[in-house]
This record gives structure tokens, C-alpha cells and sequence, in this order.
């Protein structure tokens, strides 16, 4: 495939083309002639990248706003009425929303997404049934990882029954396992549970970590301390970690140096915590967000995602990480190249995905859009004209 007329990030404006045999681009430059049988594409004019990656979402609970309500906004008030209607998450049903979600996550230019499912005493193994039909139904579009998201206790005999269901999970073929450490009996004892659970099981760990805004509550130091001790080499993400945010910078500083040490990829997600965090602090609202600043100025590999999608915890979302970038432009101040990254480049570190985009020997996972810069494509949410997935076409409006 040749794809033609485009401009990068890196050229400058200039119109290149750019060359890509089997699954990798091959060559970039401004005047590459098709050779004989190549499919050439005209950008246009337009703007190549990489394409993006949802490092964090929830297919099985999307488009359930409508069905199930949070009257009361907050987290617990969420799942809790998650639990009060699970009889409406059948199986087909959760295939034929979370099917949809994925479809237009492709539109939006997503090739890669990392999907929790919930697995819990009340749920069992339903959504797991069902993503992992979704991922056949698209594996020619998308690269879909599941998270068996274990429900709580994980700890003692009373957790016995979660940590049963997640094997039976990574059995099925569920890739990674996460949990809820925050909302256990100890968020230190289930962390060592959890980290314990996907060392025995031999897959990496994805958490929901500090999902509040309490700063008197804190477990990513001693969670950072036992992927170290344990030596736990499958690859770990916190998620949320909402509660650093409310630290002082000394505690930020020094959490964030200890989880760029055990190599622990945080990814935030501003829709979700925008949505249900500081309901109770009318004045100084916290934003709900991470220390994205201090994380990344130790090192840490900060993504971010978007977390729920018209469900009960977030009532709006239109599967586009763009709109997450945006986000973390206004609410995390970054600027629009490192915004991008979260979404993009960052975002495959932290899932452990190789690199993509308009680059000789990068994987070819890319989008075409019709904006002039990146800043601009996040601004007005520039339709994807064209999403390349492993040098195969995926959409193409």
C-alpha cells in the first residue's frame, strides 16, 4: 500500500508519501512512485498518524445509560445499581452493545482496546462469555484485551470465590487480571492478593487503584513495593489512582519515583472521575484526576482512557479518545502533542503494544484525518478518513 498526499507530525506540512509492506511502513518521502500491483490511496492533503489506543474501557456495562440509572451521580451510587440490574446484562444483549462500542471505537480510528469485564459472585463469568465472542466478532478490525475485573473480596476465604472465577476467566481466555483494591477489607492485603493471583496465573495486572478522593487513603506506594519485592515481571497498570491527586507534593513525588522504579503504567481517565468524584466538596471541587504532572516528571508512563461509555458512571461518550486527550489538555494541562501521546504513543507502552505510526519500521497502525496539526485534529474532533490496522484497511470514509 502506498498512501500518498499526506502530511505527518514530524514533516513539517510537507506532503510525503508513505510506502507500507505486510504490517510495517517501509519507506517515507516526498516522492515515492507506486510500484506495480500496490493499492495507492491519496490523503489528500491530510494528517497521517498512528492511530489510537482505549487502554481503558468497559464494553460490557456500554450504552446502559438509558436502562440503568445513577440518580445520586456518585461511584457507589453506580455500582449500585449495576448490582440492582444485572438481570438486564444478558449475554446477547452485552455482545450486541459491546459489539457496537468496538465498531465505533474503529470509526473513531481505535485499533488496540484494553476492556475490563466484570467477574463477580453476582455476574460470574457472563461478560467474560460475551467479550470474548466480541473479540471474535471483530479480530479482524481491532486487537481486544480483557481484564477479568474481579469483584471483592479478593482476600481470605471469603475471596475464594473471586479468585476461583478468575482463573476459571484466564482459563477462557481472558488475558489480564485487575481488581478493586480500594474497595476491599485492606487495599494492602488485596493488592498482595492480586499480585499473587496474576503471578500464579502468569498474566499482567491491571487495577482500579484509589478510586476517591479520600488522601487519607493511599496504596500505590505499597502496591509499586510489592511488584518490586515479588519481582512480578507480567507488566502492571494503575488505573484511576484518584487519590494521589489529593496528596501533598512530597507524598506525589515520592509515590510517583517509587512507581517509576517497579515500572508501573498509570493511566488516567478525566471523563469518569470528572463525572463522579468531589460530589462531596462543593467548595475547591477536586478535579478527580491523578498527579499527572509529578507521575511523568518521575518517569512514569502516564496514558490516558475513557474509561465507562453512556453507562451508569458515565452518562455521556462518544468512543473517541480525542475527547480524552481534550480532557487532558484542560484538566491535567498538558499540551496538545503530549495530550495526543497519552492517547497514542504512551498509550501503547503502558499496554505493551509495539510502536506505530507514519515511521520506518513501525508497526503500521495508523489514521488519516483531515486537520492541518495535532492541536487541531483534538480541537475539532476531526473525522478519521481513513484507519490502517497492521497494513490493512479497517475504515475508510
Amino acid at each position: 500500500m502506498l498512501i500518498t498526499n499526506v502530511t505527518t507530525p514530524t514533516s513539517n506540512g510537507t506532503l510525503v508519501s508513505v510506502r507500507i509492506e505486510g504490517e510495517v511502513v517501509t519507506e517515507v518521502g516526498a516522492a515515492l512512485a507506486a510500484r506495480d500491483a500496490e493499492t495507492v490511496i491519496d490523503g489528500n492533503g491530510g494528517l497521517l498518524t498512528e492511530s489510537l489506543v482505549e487502554t481503558h474501557a468497559h464494553l460490557d456495562k456500554a450504552y446502559l445509560a438509558e436502562l440503568i440509572p445513577n440518580p445520586t451521580g456518585d461511584l457507589m451510587g453506580a455500582i449500585t445499581a449495576m448490582i440492582a440490574n444485572r438481570h438486564v446484562m444478558t449475554v446477547d444483549n452485552t455482545i450486541e452493545r459491546a459489539e457496537r462500542a468496538v465498531r465505533t471505537m474503529v470509526r473513531h480510528g481505535v485499533t488496540r482496546i484494553r476492556t475490563h469485564a466484570d467477574v463477580t459472585q453476582d455476574n460470574g463469568l457472563t461478560s467474560v462469555e460475551a467479550l470474548l465472542e466480541v473479540r471474535r466478532r471483530t479480530t479482524d478490525v481491532v486487537d481486544l484485551e480483557i481484564v477479568a475485573l474481579l469483584g471483592w473480596p479478593v482476600t481470605g476465604s471469603a475471596g475464594e470465590a473471586h479468585r476461583r472465577l478468575a482463573r476459571e476467566a484466564v482459563s477462557m481466555g481472558v488475558d489480564l487480571v485487575g481488581g478493586c483494591p480500594h474497595l476491599d477489607e485492606g487495599a494492602e492485603a488485596a493488592n498482595a492478593e492480586l499480585v499473587n493471583l496474576a503471578g500464579e496465573l502468569g498474566v499482567p495486572l491491571d487495577l482500579h487503584a484509589d478510586e476517591h478522593t479520600d488522601a487519607h487513603r493511599t496504596s500505590l506506594q505499597d502496591l509499586a513495593q510489592r511488584v518490586i519485592d515479588t519481582g512480578f515481571a507480567h507488566g502492571v497498570t494503575a488505573s484511576h489512582c484518584v487519590s494521589l491527586g489529593m496528596q501533598d507534593v512530597g507524598t506525589q513525588q515520592s509515590t510517583a519515583e517509587k512507581l517509576a522504579e517497579a515500572k508501573v503504567g498509570v493511566v488516567a481517565l478525566p471523563h469518569t472521575n470528572l463525572f463522579l468524584q468531589g460530589r462531596d466538596m462543593q467548595s475547591a471541587m477536586p478535579r478527580g484526576l491523578t498527579a499527572v504532572k509529578h507521575l511523568r516528571d518521575a518517569g512514569v508512563k502516564v496514558a490516558a482512557g475513557s474509561d465507562n461509555l453512556q453507562d451508569p458512571f458515565n452518562p455521556i461518550g462518544r468512543g473517541d479518545p480525542l475527547d480524552a486527550a481534550g480532557l487532558m489538555i484542560l484538566t491535567a494541562h498538558l499540551l496538545p502533542d503530549d495530550a495526543f501521546a497519552s492517547v497514542s504513543t504512551v498509550a501503547r507502552e503502558v499496554v505493551g503494544a509495539s510502536a506505530a505510526g507514519p515511521r520506518v519500521g513501525a508497526v503500521a497502525d495508523l489514521m488519516l484525518t483531515s486537520a492541518s496539526s495535532v492541536r487541531e485534529m483534538i480541537a475539532v474532533g476531526s473525522s478519521r478518513t481513513l484507519v490502517v490496522r497492521r497494513g490493512t484497511v479497517v475504515h475508510r470514509h
